[in-house]
């Protein structure tokens, strides 16, 4: 009942927002929250109503860039109240729950996907036009727990420098996008080029035109070049958006222009998961790819999920429902949360199992990971190919593993007729 009432809640604080745009980057370092920052400002300043979530939990920067890194947050009940910066914009970030600058957060997965999760529903947001989320570098947790909770997320805009090697790492940015079925609204080139303020001679410390091409090569869009300028870094220091305070320079002009497609985005419509027979695919606009993990003993579907010598993990593609590529992985080490966050970084959203510990389904379902229980103990293909198609007879959520831990996510023992863990 409880996560009926929470899936309620997040449903409901999103459907108040227009538009979620992702701002990600492969690699670190290429001032992807200043692209952000200034993105959610130029937006805000065209009159439009902003969010701006920052959900890089280990390195936090937006509340410093815009100089509310000392305000405290508020609130009643279940509800945060964002920060309100200016009339349009509104600001939550971990930072702002910090004691110090200096502490450290050291959490795992599934605490990451849960604070993300509670700054969705549990904030404030109201009726906004736009909500940007800053993301962290790679294409790990939190950027996943993001394109899991907001299925219907308009995109993601990448952000890049123009070296190789940065390139390399951003290229594969993309490629999750692709997996994830999240449309890649545009690349920007950060650090593209330096101009002497006394001389006018542009040197490219770290070449430049790496991230048209990029996009060109992956067939994406290109959004523009930002050059190397020494006042956006000193406004970053003040918490003052370079965007706001110098509008009318070249580097003002190109930032307010990245908002300029933005302003005309169309809402993105995505289908709902099937709520019969606990049969989702989890395709959420019938294209792009998911995958589908089996827990697989001798061969075979296997009743002890947590203790499965190895998993099968499918790959369909959504617009024909057909499995087009498999393999098999051996589980890491039978620890708490750790099977399901290893699946998670497969990329897995669907997992198909003969029985399931309501401790591992309640890790899986913060994780926006769909289960499906009750599979019989068949070669996984087939089993995956009824599942598909809407033949597959579920029976009981039952464990063939009467005692034990299950601390991988697998069964304990303990509730008749089924996993107790």
């Amino acid at each position: 009942m409880n996560d009926k009432m929470d899936q309620k809640k997040l449903t409901g604080r999103l459907s108040r927002i227009k538009h979620k745009i992702l701002v990600l980057s492969g690699k670190g370092g290429v001032g992807k929250s200043t692209i952000a920052v200034n993105l959610a400002v130029a937006l805000a300043a065209a009159g439009k109503k902003v969010g701006l979530l920052d959900v890089d939990i280990h390195g936090p920067s937006v509340p410093k860039m815009l100089g509310i890194e000392n305000m405290s947050l508020q609130g009643s009940g279940e509800s945060i109240n964002p920060i309100e910066v200016g009339d349009n914009l509104r600001v939550m970030s971990i930072g702002l729950l910090l004691r110090s600058a200096d502490d450290a957060v050291i959490w795992r997965g599934p605490m990451k996907m849960g604070v993300i999760k509670q700054f969705l529903s549990d904030v404030e947001w109201g009726d906004l036009d736009y909500l940007v989320i800053d993301s962290p570098p790679g294409t790990g947790d939190e950027p996943l727990s993001v394109a899991q909770l907001v299925p219907d997320a308009d995109g993601a805009v990448i952000v890049t420098t123009p070296q190789n090697i940065a390139l390399i790492d951003v290229r594969k940015c993309i490629t999750f996008c692709r997996q994830l079925s999240l449309p890649v609204l545009g690349v920007v080139e950060n650090m593209s080029g330096f101009v002497c303020p006394h001389c006018g001679e542009r040197t490219d410390l770290f070449k430049s035109g790496g991230g048209r091409e990029m996009a060109d090569d992956m067939n994406v869009p290109y959004l523009g070049a930002v050059p190397f300028d020494p006042a956006v870094v000193h406004a970053a220091d003040l918490g003052e958006p370079y965007v706001l305070k110098h509008p009318e320079s070249e580097t003002g002009r190109i930032f307010a222009a990245f908002a300029a497609p933005l302003l005309s985005l169309k809402k993105r419509e995505v289908a709902s998961p099937s709520s019969t027979g606990g049969s989702s695919t989890s395709c959420t606009d019938g294209s792009g790819t998911m995958k589908i993990a089996l827990p697989i003993d001798g061969g075979r579907v296997s009743g002890h999920f947590g203790h499965a010598e190895k998993f099968a993990i499918f790959e369909v593609d959504c617009s024909s429902n057909a499995i087009t590529g498999s393999s098999e992985a051996v589980p890491p080490a039978h620890e708490e949360g750790a099977i399901p966050e290893w699946l998670r970084e497969q990329g897995v959203s669907l997992v198909i199992a003969g029985g399931l510990g309501r401790k591992a389904k309640q890790i899986f379902d913060d994780m926006g990971i769909d289960v499906v229980t009750g599979a019989p103990q068949d070669e996984p293909a087939a089993v995956v190919r009824f599942h598909l198609d809407g033949t597959l007879e579920s029976g009981d959520n039952v464990c063939g593993h009467s005692s034990g831990g299950g601390a991988g996510g697998g069964c304990g023992g303990g509730e008749p007729g089924g996993c107790g863990h």
